[in-house]
């Protein structure tokens, strides 16, 4: 029997297919939404379980209906809210299921374009739906941990009082990672001078504040890629015995026609390397600098690219992938993103295999 989590990576695979296919809501609905509630076990064709178009008056206001209505046994426990796919859910906002939440018994509200599901609850005051949701699941972009959260609203295993005690830390773990990405990307005044008091004992003047801002950033992220140089050394390591690795690992390389290999594209191959380490041996996967790019290449091929690093431009980034030996770029903004081009840098290395 197929698990949770590859029923999930199916699911996030169909909603990638129906990209610029799905129109309107109806459509929506039926590729993505009803998939979904199927696939956390509610029985979509069953009337007591999933109700569509359930009324919910609110005051005044007569026949409102919202998209779904989720039975659990025989308690309405969640309200759902469908928009068209891909829609941007922050700016179409969950009015709507304000409304129809504080006039159910409902205490689970979800608001999705068909890709992203928002899960919304009353935390802060009873009957009365949050204006931020506790918890986002994201089928264009999740980790494993994500999937693991949204077992908890399987059917089978679901209970209220489970998710609502562990909601309140979702919510505000997600809002301070969320200002802990902005501090990474630009440091706060508040957060600089916090920082520079603990290592510097001169006077705090507006010069010292501007350079330590930008010290402070650079600190937060070589920190970041140390870490992740860590795990991935320790992950090809255990995926294929002791790998060859570069004595600094991080260090700038320059070779004889002037061409610098950045610290930026060492960690970018190393990521490259850790994503195609199921697939074949890491030794296979090299990197050829170029002074337009940086390639990583299979078996030291030129015939044989696995992507390619435009990493020379200051303002952007892009990763070129490749299919059928044609390049497509792609605008990264961290690192961190070519895990979510896993699946086409695994289809271009499975491309080369059995070709000599």
């Amino acid at each position: 029997m197929t698990g949770f989590a590859d029923q999930i990576d199916a699911l996030a695979g169909r909603a990638k297919s129906m990209e610029g296919k799905l129109q309107t809501e109806e459509a929506t609905k039926t590729a993505l939404v009803m998939p979904f509630l199927q696939v956390l076990g509610y029985d979509i064709f069953d009337p007591t379980v999933v109700i569509p178009e359930y009324t919910a008056d609110h005051g005044i206001k007569k026949g409102e209906k919202v998209d779904y209505a989720v039975i659990i046994d025989d308690v309405l426990t969640m309200l759902i809210e469908c928009k068209s796919y891909g829609a941007d859910l922050s700016s179409v906002g969950a009015s709507q299921l304000y409304r129809y939440f504080s006039v159910t018994d409902a205490r689970i509200g979800i608001l999705t374009n068909g890709v992203e599901f928002w899960f919304y609850s009353d935390l802060d005051k009873n009957n009365t739906m949050d204006r931020e949701p506790f918890f986002r699941f994201d089928l264009g972009d999740y980790l494993k941990v994500n999937a693991r959260e949204l077992e908890r609203f399987r059917k089978e295993s679901f209970s209220i009082e489970t998710v609502l005690n562990s909601a309140s830390d979702l919510k505000y773990r997600g809002l301070l990672e969320a200002e802990i990405q902005k501090e990474m990307e630009t440091p706060s005044e508040e957060f600089t001078e916090i920082m520079v008091r603990r290592v510097y004992e001169g006077r705090l003047t507006a010069q010292v504040k501007e350079t330590f801002g930008t010290l402070v950033q650079q600190a937060m992220r070589a920190t970041i890629r140390a870490e992740i140089n860590k795990r991935l050394s320790n992950a090809l390591k255990a995926g294929n015995g002791e790998v060859a690795e570069r004595e600094d690992p991080i260090a700038e390389a320059t070779d004889d026609d002037g061409v610098v290999t950045t610290e930026e594209e060492l960690e970018a191959y190393q990521i490259v390397r850790a994503v195609l380490r199921t697939e074949v041996d890491v030794n296979r996967i090299c990197i050829r600098d170029q002074k337009s790019y940086c390639g990583i290449l299979l078996d030291d091929n030129n015939r044989k690219p696995i992507c390619r690093l435009h990493f020379n431009s200051k303002s952007k980034k892009y990763l070129g992938l490749f299919q059928d030996k044609q390049e497509t770029r792609v605008e990264i903004s961290t690192l961190e993103d070519i895990f979510q081009h896993a699946d086409q840098l695994l289809v271009a290395v499975r491309g080369y295999e059995g070709t000599g």
